[in-house]
Order: C-alpha cells, then sequence, then structure tokens
C-alpha cells in the first residue's frame, strides 16, 4: 500500500531527478572510510551500511559537488546515520543520553576536532573530527556555528522522540509535524548547499522569511515521503512518530485511509513549495546566484530524498 502510494509521488514529482557523476567512487572510497574506525559492527551491519547507498543520497542533494566535497559530505551523512541508528529503535537511548551525545558533539563542532569532550569518545567521535576538517578549515565562523546550530535543533529533536517513547507519549499530528523538522536533519543538509556551491548566504537572507518558509515547507515534503517508505519498520521501533500513525490515531482511520490522508496532504504541500519556489524576492544582483544555489539546493534535497528513499536498502525491510 505505501510502496504503490510512494511511487505514485515519485512518478509525478515537479522536480528533477540529478545524481552526481563521482556518487559510485564516493561509495567505494566511504566503504574504506569507515572501516578505518574500528565500529562496533560485525561483518553483516557493515554490509548493510554499505547497502544504504549514502553516498548515492549525498550525490542526489549535491550533484555538482566536486569529488572531494562529494567524500566529505558522504562521510558525515554516514556520521549522521550512524548517530541516528545509536539514538533510535525501541531500546535505544534516553532523553539523557542524547543530550549528553548532543553536548560533547556541539564542542567538536565549536571548538575543532583537538577538543576533548567528556563523555563523547571512540568511533562516532572521531569519525565526526575527520569528516568535520574541510568545512572546519574552509567555512567561515558564522557558516560554523549554522551548521552546529542545526546539528543542536536536530539533536534536541531526537531528545524529544526519545522522551516520548520513554513516557509512552504519542504525539498528535501538529505535534508530529513539528518533530519531525528536527529528526529529520534537513535543515543540517541545507547548510551544507553552501559548502559545496561556494555561495555563502549572510544570515539575515538565510533566515529571511521567503526562505525559511521555502525550507520548512521542502522539509516536510521530504520527511513525510521518507515516512511512507520507512512506515512497517516505525511500526515496531517509532512509538508512534510517522505521519501516517500519527494521521491514524488522531482521526481514528484504519491504515489505508490514513495513507490516502497522508498522500493528500504530501501533494497540497508539494503545490505550496513550487509556488514559495517561484515567489523567492530580489535580494540584489551581488547576491543572486547565492540565493539560487540555495533555492535549488532545498529542491536538490526534496527530490535527492524521494529517490533515494526508494533505492536505499536501509528501508528495504519496509518495502518487503
Amino acid at each position: 500500500m505505501t510502496v504503490a502510494a510512494a511511487r505514485a509521488l515519485r512518478a509525478e514529482c515537479p522536480l528533477p531527478s540529478r545524481c552526481s557523476p563521482h556518487a559510485e567512487a564516493t561509495q567505494e572510497w566511504l566503504a574504506g572510510w569507515v572501516r578505518r574506525f574500528n565500529l562496533p559492527l560485525d561483518d553483516d551491519e557493515l554490509r548493510r551500511l554499505d547497502a544504504g547507498r549514502i553516498a548515492w543520497y549525498a550525490g542526489r542533494l549535491y550533484p555538482d559537488a566536486s569529488a572531494a566535497d562529494l567524500r566529505t559530505v558522504a562521510a558525515l551523512w554516514t556520521w549522521f546515520f550512524l548517530l541516528d541508528d545509536a539514538c533510535d529503535g525501541p531500546h535505544g537511548a534516553s532523553g539523557a543520553d542524547v543530550a549528553a551525545l548532543r553536548d560533547g558533539v556541539l564542542h567538536v563542532l565549536r571548538h575543532g576536532p583537538g577538543a576533548r569532550t567528556a563523555g563523547f569518545r571512540g568511533p562516532l567521535r572521531q569519525m565526526l573530527a575527520d569528516a568535520w576538517q574541510a568545512p572546519r578549515a574552509r567555512m567561515p565562523p558564522p557558516w560554523q556555528q549554522r551548521f552546529a546550530d542545526a546539528v543542536a535543533h536536530h539533536l534536541a529533536g531526537d531528545r524529544t522522540e526519545a522522551e516520548n517513547k520513554t513516557r509512552g507519549h504519542v504525539p498528535a499530528v501538529s505535534e508530529y509535524v513539528a518533530l519531525r523538522r528536527a529528526t529529520s536533519a534537513a535543515y543540517v543538509s541545507y547548510t551544507m548547499i553552501e559548502f559545496v556551491t561556494g555561495h555563502a548566504l549572510p544570515d539575515p537572507v538565510y533566515h529571511h522569511p521567503a526562505l525559511r518558509a521555502l525550507a520548512a515547507t521542502g522539509n516536510d515534503l521530504l520527511s513525510w515521503f521518507n515516512d511512507l517508505v520507512s512506515l512497517e519498520k516505525d511500526r515496531v521501533t517509532s512509538g508512534g512518530h510517522n505521519l501516517v500513525l500519527a494521521i491514524a490515531r488522531e482521526q481514528r482511520l484504519p491504515d489505508e485511509r490514513a495513507v490516502e490522508a497522508a498522500v493528500a496532504r504530501w501533494r497540497t504541500t508539494m503545490g505550496r513549495f513550487m509556488e514559495l519556489r517561484a515567489t523567492i524576492p530580489y535580494f540584489g544582483p551581488e547576491l543572486d546566484r547565492a540565493v539560487a544555489a540555495h533555492v535549488e539546493g532545498v529542491a536538490r534535497s526534496v527530490r535527492g530524498t524521494i529517490d533515494w528513499s526508494m533505492e536505499s536498502a536501509r528501508y528495504s525491510a519496509s518495502r518487503s
């Protein structure tokens, strides 16, 4: 049911599909990079991580990135997925665990890979320190702060979800939509647009209401599509944190009707996204390229997530 719905939405998506020509080579590089850190994963778990095709995800989000920059982004995204795996699931981290992890991660991001951190050690810290070197060396302090803020927002969402699961709280639809904007990490992916394009935005433009509305709407689209694809997995692990599950509970609908309601919401939101994209205000000739790159990057995040969610073995269990 959800597979057919996801395929229909993918087919009708008005955003064009693209992928980096460096994706395959980056995936091969990534497999070796991951194995450098002696993660506590057995061979089957490492193969499943490879089958997630995270480099292809990076390649779909940033199709024009250089080969070196795509490796950096793929490494960061791999770290993110491993971090989320540590936080998620029925026996995942507690809210306090996530809070401590957040503090350690932010210390590395704000003070550098060599910063000493209590409670954040081991392979995940080493992976972050390694992947963070290029952005930290190349990007200005305001961008680094923006990236750290986006990571903090994401981990705050992970903490709230963990606390909800601990106390058995199932979020209502409006509560879930706001929380999902954090747990998706889309806002983290948006900051990397500037890294790979080289076109930086000043804070007042980056946080302009028109760009914020576009970013939030794109976040909803990619998050809700992923919820459709991962529905069966989320029934077991999410504690009700899935748009379809939230709709079904709040509106007292059977699963099939809840899927239909989620699809209808997605279609309406895509129409809104296209309207917002077409009406971005003019910020002046000196910012034309940076604004255009950002708007295009948000659209790439939506379409790239759609394509990758259907292609990655990360969600294959939910599609079987």
